[in-house]
């Protein structure tokens, strides 16, 4: 088994983005495209000699090609030994617990989280570092310079893995070990959760349904809740992963489970429901006749943490991404803990959370998690959601009521454009951005006076770096906002984010419907951005 090095010319997009890189199938399989990022990230890393590297994907298209690449250029760059999923499966907080729990080295999650799967549709490739967070902006940087200029990569001439086989083989001097992909998850949580408490909440009758729309908690959840729980079989939902995702689109929000919502939303339907999305670490709860936004839900979770064994001795602090909505500062202020705003992308969160200054952090996007692991879990926030529910014996309708009787609360929406095309909505932007120093103290109503217009720049308490650009804020005196940012996750065009907030004192009305309630906002911003008239469409691709 000879190491091999092969000559390569460089490519001008492997720019990482907020969650690694993202591209089309059909772009990862040009003539060493693939080679050349992996090799750029070894390139940029010191001291991997010997060392462990996880490796495990969301079982899409491509996933299996990538894995074997991986391993073999992972061997002839000298790490020591390779841990990966039985099948090349890993959710992506498993593959954080994986890389924590063993102290590897780093680890590659290969997926494109909630984008869609298959021949046409997407991947890609995301390094996470020894702590199990994604990769800080000094590494992406350093591998997109590498990848710029590379000349070679390094690959050994062996033999596929049986990635099916579980226990220990070889790859030239290097060990792979194939592991199974649930169980040390499922071990994690069951030290964080009440598992007796919620196997008698079903043992009681409560009725659940997951959708895991044939991507990676399929057999996370098939583990957890119905064999180790006792949830009835059929209460997951679509558990295989398939490498198309069954053709869906495993996002987990009103659009592509308006099935599940419906359901939920009629006397028939079972208690509460749930659904993660691609890569495991976004989530969707529904409870009868009560969706949950992801804003709120982080604020319910953070608020009732303590009746969960794992955080019973309460948590030291939130944060939450800045189009968050500020539903969890509420909580953080009654709870005397510290509150911290971060750009999106968890990996910022990762400081927060290292340095012990927070215990559960959230973004608007479906994706919650705690200090367990350095990545978001949509299972963590499921499971937290059921030891609620049997600590509290309420359904989550009254969960809910009473947090916004205590708390106020915050009516919230997200409009998304996508694929829109991306000199328009970089234009669009620039021009907003331009207009924001003449908008403080501007009246627009009797109720909507601007207090504060800018770009989000984020200072890092514990590192002293600085995020510039980070999304348009225009706040209201009254604790309105309006938030427009581009976001990093689409692999086509732009996609504009519209993020509108109007906040509810307690003793006020928190039973009008959402878009009804935000309706000026809604107006005012597209008087102020002009998006439907500027990209041409009617009305948002999606709306959460």
């Amino acid at each position: 088994m000879m190491i091999q090095t092969i000559k390569t010319t460089p490519y001008s997009d492997q720019k990482p983005g907020t969650s690694g890189l993202r591209k089309r199938v059909t772009v990862f399989k040009q003539p060493h495209y693939i080679e050349n990022f992996l090799q750029a990230i070894f390139d940029s890393l010191d001291g991997i000699a010997g060392q462990t590297l996880v490796i495990g994907g969301d079982g899409r298209y491509y996933n299996d090609v990538v894995i074997q690449t991986a391993i073999r250029m992972a061997a002839a760059n000298g790490f020591g030994k390779v841990m990966v999923g039985q099948n090349g499966l890993l959710s992506t907080p498993a593959a954080s617990h994986v890389i924590r729990h063993y102290k590897a080295f780093g680890g590659l999650v290969l997926s494109a989280s909630h984008n869609p799967g298959g021949p046409d549709g997407d991947f890609g490739i995301k390094y996470n570092i020894g702590k199990g967070g994604p990769a800080p902006e000094a590494i992406t940087e350093a591998v997109y310079e590498r990848s710029k200029v590379i000349e070679r990569y390094k690959t050994l001439d062996a033999p596929d893995v049986a990635l099916h086989q579980i226990g220990t083989q070889m790859s030239g001097d290097m060990v792979v070990e194939v592991i199974d992909p649930v169980t040390d998850y499922a071990a994690l949580m069951e030290t964080l959760f009440d598992f007796e408490a919620i196997a008698k909440l079903f043992a009681s009758g409560f009725t659940m349904t997951f959708d895991a729309m044939n991507a990676i908690t399929g057999p996370y959840a098939h583990a957890i809740l119905e064999e180790r729980l006792g949830a009835p079989k059929g209460t997951v939902k679509d558990g295989t992963p398939l490498p198309d995702f069954g053709k869906g689109h495993p996002d987990p929000n009103l659009v592509y489970c308006k099935d599940m919502f419906d359901l939920l939303m009629t006397p028939e339907g079972p208690d509460f429901g749930a659904a993660s999305d691609g890569d495991g670490d976004r989530n969707l709860i529904i409870g009868k006749n009560r969706f949950v936004t992801p804003s709120d839900s982080l604020a319910l979770l953070a608020a009732n943490a303590h009746l969960a064994p794992g955080y019973r001795g309460g948590i030291v602090g939130i944060a939450r991404s800045m189009p968050t909505s500020a539903a969890a500062d509420r909580v953080a202020e009654k709870l005397g803990i510290e509150m911290h705003e971060t750009p999106t992308g968890w990996k910022f969160f990762g400081n927060l959370l290292d340095a012990g200054r927070v215990t559960i952090c959230g973004e608007e996007s479906a994706g919650t998690g705690s200090d367990h692991v350095r990545e978001k879990d949509g299972l963590w926030a499921v499971l937290l959601w059921l030891n609620i529910i049997a600590v509290r014996q309420q359904s989550v309708d009254q969960i809910v009521r009473e947090h916004w009787a205590s708390y106020g609360r915050n009516y919230y929406t997200r409009h998304d454009y996508e694929e829109v095309d991306a000199t328009i909505a970089s234009t669009l932007v620039d021009d907003l951005r331009a207009q924001l120093s003449g908008l403080v103290g501007q009246n627009f109503s009797e109720d909507l006076q601007v207090a504060y217009a800018d770009d989000f720049k984020y200072h890092d308490p514990v590192d002293g770096s600085t995020s510039a650009k980070q999304g348009i804020r225009i706040g209201f005196t009254d604790g309105s906002r309006i938030v427009l940012r581009l976001s990093g996750t689409g692999t086509v065009g732009a996609t504009l984010r519209l993020y509108l907030e109007r906040y509810e004192a307690a003793d006020g009305r928190h039973d009008l419907d959402t878009q009804v309630a935000l309706g000026p906002l809604i107006a005012l911003s597209e008087r102020l951005a002009g998006i439907k008239q500027r990209t041409g469409r009617d009305e948002p691709s999606v709306i959460t």
